[in-house]
């Protein structure tokens, strides 16, 4: 057990944990001499002449992220076009102008894949000088985008969609809680809403859209699920505190918009004879023990995998019991398995996202961030301008996998730092019980989460007839900072 850290030392003791674990997980923490020298040489954001003939900069764009974000992949735009048709433009940051492909800034994001954003420090997959300010959708700059449009009818069924470049002007720089709370009723719209003319209106329409799609899908089986994610308190370096922060309308407004586009992105490659990457969860990896979650509920699911069915329980549960629904979406979340990458040619079947109940879904729509979203935005540009795809197909393959593998060493690495935070804080409670939810059970060992605080950690004792959702009491026997264990016991 290591000595206790002051708390003066918490963050620096983050991020030497974090840097360590990028080298660990074969990610690289810095950008290389190449890249730098790159980047030196870039002096501006895209010239806007490189956008076809669309110049969309008046109309009332908003961004809407978390209250941190400096990385602006997105803006919205919403235009009703008579009493049941609403016009939806997704703009996207227009990242391939400035970041060529092969160029050292390239080959640096291909490498990691993503941004890594570990409770400390943010390894960005591209530089700040670009993803949070040169290829960045910023408030009241001029940007070159990628616009996804789609018209939904008043039942939320997409009737058109179109893809193509334009010029932009983020004219309001929102947030995901504020706006969430506003549309809600339970506070005050935000300041900047009212400065722009349209806009409040404007987000109410997007929201109603947003929201009419998003009961589409979960009519066709997408998951409502609600797990509690959590995010560092710091005073100073000092770490206070992890607070939980949960799903909301304006994170429903956009999750629901950029799950369209993605499909509509998916769709025209496709239409265009382009192969493509796409996102997948094709089939359930404990299907059993969902069952068996649902049966301990009184509910009955079929015995294969069917999503409409699993998101009519999930319903269910949540009515019945609100204030544990984050605790059955935690285990339903790890039973489901993760996602990967995976190419497709035009003429291959579809590959659909269980979890999203969608067939067609290409990630399109995060390119500061993440790198499959730059692949797939050249290929949209390539195939915009009639030009062959910038990929083979047997290049699609390898980058699918190295980036399924690499995103997943970057969540191992923030999960790892999340958890050694977590020590810090439970480091003064050793010999203390907690009730606990089990959240994974496999031959390499039994994980459970404490609900106060929400905490997972690894059940070192008691672990006979345990699975998945089972709830039972722990007592805190351990912890280690630097290696970011924390043991539980099973209290008797």
């Amino acid at each position: 057990m290591n000595a206790r850290i002051v708390g003066e030392q918490h963050r620096f003791v983050l991020q030497r944990i974090a840097r360590r674990m990028m080298v660990e997980k074969g990610l690289v923490p810095d950008f290389p001499i190449l890249a730098i020298s790159e980047l030196n040489e870039i002096h501006g954001p895209a010239d806007l002449a490189e956008a076809s003939s669309r110049d969309l900069r008046n109309l009332a764009w908003c961004s809407i992220d978390n209250d941190d974000s400096r990385d602006l992949d997105q803006l919205t735009f919403a235009e009703s076009l008579s009493t049941d048709s609403v016009k939806i433009l997704i703009a996207i940051a227009d990242v391939d102008s400035i970041v060529r492909r092969s160029s050292a800034l390239d080959n640096h994001a291909m490498e990691n894949t993503t941004s890594v954003y570990t409770v400390a420090q943010t390894f960005p997959m591209l530089p700040e000088k670009l993803s949070t300010d040169l290829t960045s959708l910023n408030f009241e700059s001029d940007r070159l985008s990628v616009v996804v449009e789609m018209v939904f009818d008043i039942s939320g069924s997409l009737k058109a969609s179109d893809i193509y470049r334009a010029a932009v002007r983020n004219h309001a720089k929102l947030a995901y809680n504020s706006v969430a709370a506003w549309l809600e009723g339970t506070g005050s719209m935000p300041q900047i809403v009212g400065t722009v003319i349209g806009l409040e209106e404007n987000l109410r329409l997007q929201d109603r859209v947003a929201q009419t799609i998003g009961a589409v899908r979960r009519a066709h089986g997408a998951l409502e699920l609600e797990t509690i994610q959590t995010r560092p308190v710091f005073e100073g370096h000092e770490l206070k505190r992890l607070e939980a922060d949960r799903q909301n309308r304006g994170k429903e407004l956009i999750a629901n918009f950029m799950i369209a586009a993605n499909g509509v992105v998916a769709r025209y490659l496709s239409s265009h004879n382009c192969p493509s990457l796409r996102r997948v969860v094709s089939k359930p990896k404990r299907w059993n023990r969902i069952v068996e979650l649902a049966a301990e509920r009184g509910s009955t699911l079929p015995r294969e995998p069917n999503s409409v069915a699993l998101e009519e329980f999930l319903v269910s549960a949540k009515s019945a019991d609100p204030l544990r629904f984050p605790d059955l979406s935690l285990s339903v979340v790890k039973l489901l398995g993760p996602g990967e990458y995976v190419a497709l040619r035009a003429t291959d079947g579809v590959a659909g996202h269980f979890g999203l109940a969608v067939g067609d879904y290409a990630h399109s729509t995060a390119p500061n961030r993440r790198y499959p979203d730059v692949i797939t935005q050249r290929l949209l540009k390539a195939t915009m301008n009639g030009q062959a795809s910038p990929y083979e197909y047997d290049d699609l393959v390898s980058l699918a996998l190295h980036c399924t593998q690499a995103e997943d060493a970057a969540k191992k690495v923030e999960r790892q730092v999340r958890k050694s935070a977590a020590a810090l804080l439970l480091e003064s409670r050793i010999g203390e019980t907690f009730d606990a939810i089990v959240t994974g059970a496999s031959d390499k060992g039994t994980w459970v989460r404490i609900f106060q605080p929400p905490i997972e950690g690894r059940l070192a004792s008691g672990r006979d007839n345990v699975d998945v959702g089972h709830r039972l009491r722990v007592r805190l026997f351990q912890v280690d900072v630097e290696k970011g264990f924390i043991d539980f016991n099973r209290a008797r």
